[in-house]
């Protein structure tokens, strides 16, 4: 069990719902330092170090499970293309992506725009889904055992926009359970990010400036034709860039070579 140092906070969470009707935690998070004085993130050499860590940090509090994910762009219908990292059932994330449930998702919107942690409730965020797609929502959750929880919005230091989530059936967190959450997840998304950029640096082929910069302005949404105009560059030839990029990625159309070169680090 990871032993944490921290100043007290108070024993009730102090939060407040927005106007998806998910859980605010205020952002006055004190100092928390691990007890061993030990720095975690540096630590870990390994991928699987991380996956030890967050598996072991998400049992500490009572969770079944975690998944880390990059924020997926706003094409993307994947859960399983963005994730980076997860111990959650591979029929969790089957079943999210075959049901499409990424395109009406509170969560997802969510995360998108704000960099505050929240809680989730599966009940609670069912009902308020826009796809009429609730009770599927409310099934699958129910039935792997993830029905309540808290994401965490993460950034590396290149500034790549992830998340890092917590799921089971416990109770609600309280305001030192998630400060403490974020601190730690904060700093394992950070090494898993260095990690991952480093093992694609030794195991592929690098991408060009050029192709990164297509890749770059693919994941801001833009079209072909803007690209071509904000890299004076013919449409002809961004679509070279970007295809080589794919197949440099072994990817299978745009969407999917931006989900991974996000994973990878490659972009933010």
């Amino acid at each position: 069990m990871w032993r944490l140092s921290v100043s007290k906070t108070p024993d009730r969470p102090v939060r407040s719902r927005n106007e998806d009707g998910l859980f605010d935690f205020d952002q006055t998070a004190r100092a928390i330092t691990p007890a061993d004085g030990h720095r975690i993130a540096e630590e870990m050499t390994e991928e699987a170090d991380v996956r030890c860590g967050l598996d072991g940090l998400a049992h500490a509090y009572g969770f079944k499970g975690f998944i880390v994910i990059a924020v997926p762009v706003r094409d993307s219908n994947s859960l399983e293309e963005s994730t980076l990292m997860t111990n959650w059932p591979h029929e969790f994330l089957k079943g999210y992506d075959e049901a499409n449930l990424m395109a009406g998702s509170p969560v997802i919107s969510r995360l998108r725009r704000s960099t505050i942690p929240f809680t989730y409730d599966a009940i609670v965020d069912s009902r308020r889904r826009s796809d009429g797609k609730g009770a599927v929502v409310l099934s699958l959750f129910d039935r792997m055992g993830m029905k309540r929880g808290i994401y965490i919005p993460v950034h590396d230091t290149k500034g790549t926009c992830g998340a890092v989530a917590f799921g089971g059936d416990r109770e609600l967190v309280s305001c030192q359970e998630m400060n403490e959450l974020t601190f730690v997840a904060g700093g394992l998304f950070n090494r898993l990010s260095e990690l991952k950029a480093k093992n694609y640096a030794r195991n592929n082929t690098p991408l060009s400036k050029r192709e990164l910069e297509c890749l770059f302005w693919a994941a801001a949404g833009k079209t072909t034709s803007e690209m071509a105009k904000i890299l004076s560059l013919s449409e002809y030839t961004v679509n070279h860039y970007l295809n080589r990029a794919t197949r440099k990625l072994d990817s299978v159309n745009r969407v999917q070579t931006v989900a991974k070169a996000i994973r990878a680090g490659l972009i933010n």
